[in-house]
């Protein structure tokens, strides 16, 4: 059974969501994944980028979703996207709306946008999954236009 949110608390869960991928502490960004994820939960880049659908072609294999799961590689995936679009200075993440969906579901929009000019260079949606205590089981990220 999935968590039901009212309108107050699906905005600050999406802002928590968030947060752990702007946080620059590898303490606070671990600790807000655990409080943030289910133990078990799962996160599934659903379009992985041109390059890596291409090197699965050239293989033969078919368009692969990747995906981790755990807070161990959760953390590693949050902290490595961290390092390589925010640290360097050039951009935050986002959030944009979050919707409640069919079967108990959250959408939740976001951008990748410029600290220079606040330009956006790209973005994404999630589909995601709660648990009774309102923790992520499943997070299908769909990612747009990263540039």
């Amino acid at each position: 059974m999935s968590k039901q949110f009212d309108d107050n608390e699906l905005a600050r869960f999406a802002q928590r969501y968030m947060t752990q991928w702007n946080e620059s502490d590898p303490q606070i960004r671990r600790k807000l994944i655990q409080e943030n994820w289910a133990p078990f939960g799962v996160q599934t880049l659903v379009d992985p980028p041109a390059e890596i659908r291409e090197s699965a072609s050239q293989l033969n294999f078919a368009v692969p979703a990747l995906e981790v799961r755990g807070h161990e590689a959760l953390d590693a995936r949050v902290t490595r996207a961290y390092e390589m679009f925010v640290e360097p200075g050039e951009y935050v993440f986002e959030v944009g709306a979050a919707t409640r969906l069919p079967a108990g579901l959250v959408g939740l929009g976001w951008s990748m946008v410029s600290r220079v000019d606040g330009s956006i260079a790209g973005g994404g949606y999630e589909v995601i999954g709660l648990d009774a205590d309102g923790r992520i089981v499943t997070d299908h990220q769909f990612i747009e236009g990263v540039r």
